[in-house]
């Protein structure tokens, strides 16, 4: 992964903390973040559908963190070339 897994455990963890307040106090600024970061509408829903036992905020978190991941080696798939030369390059 990008991250160690401690520090993704980390990051997990503040996430859940973080959505838990928004759900509770600021749904639609949750779900203005989701749509943002571009998480699937409809992989969440078929995740809590799917997952009753689970609290929403760690699957959210989850989301949004393999969101970002995701971003991040797509990112680095269209890195620049640096063997073109630099009049082609813009």
């Amino acid at each position: 992964t990008l991250l160690g897994n401690l520090e993704k455990e980390q990051l997990r963890q503040h996430l859940v903390v973080h959505i838990n307040d928004l759900l509770l106090n600021d749904f639609n600024k949750l779900v203005r973040i989701l749509y943002r970061v571009d998480v699937s509408e409809q992989k969440l829903k078929y995740l809590l559908r799917e997952t009753p036992g689970t609290d929403a905020a760690v699957i959210i978190a989850d989301l949004l963190i393999e969101r970002q991941e995701q971003k991040i080696k797509t990112k680095q798939s269209f890195k620049a070339d640096d063997n073109i030369p630099s009049e082609d390059k813009w």
